[in-house]
């Protein structure tokens, strides 16, 4: 579990980040990023979501944000945490995400973090 402090809670912080309306995307998951932090001491607010349509079983739905929590954290210990440079980022699961394992999750987490550095500008995990 991440700490209470680096997770997105209020309704009101994912609108901000869905309004902001920068996404990235790839066949598992779909990521949105907020702003960039004004200093490197801040620290990155995630959320992790899965609707319903996807899963009616709530426990198939917790075991596929387990796994993004995780994948999230791996990246984290990886890499530089001052590397995501957003201040809040937000993964939304799409439906074949049912079907894979830890490390197909793990790999789209990357992919979709290397994507929204290249698009905007904001992170070192991607290549410019």
């Amino acid at each position: 579990m991440l700490p209470q402090q680096e997770r997105l809670k209020k309704s009101s912080e994912f609108s901000t980040v869905y309004n902001q309306r920068k996404s990235v995307a790839n066949s598992l998951l779909i990521l949105y990023v907020g702003k960039k932090k004004q200093s490197p001491n801040e620290l990155t607010k995630v959320g992790f979501v899965i609707g319903k349509k996807i899963s009616k079983k709530s426990t198939s739905r917790n075991r596929i944000k387990r796994l993004m929590r995780e994948a999230y954290k791996k990246v984290l210990n990886s890499n530089d945490s001052n590397k995501i440079n957003w201040n809040r980022i937000i993964f939304l699961a799409r439906p074949n995400i049912l079907e894979v394992e830890f490390k197909e999750v793990y790999d789209n987490v990357i992919d979709c973090l290397k994507k929204a550095g290249n698009k905007y500008g904001y992170s070192d995990l991607g290549e410019k």
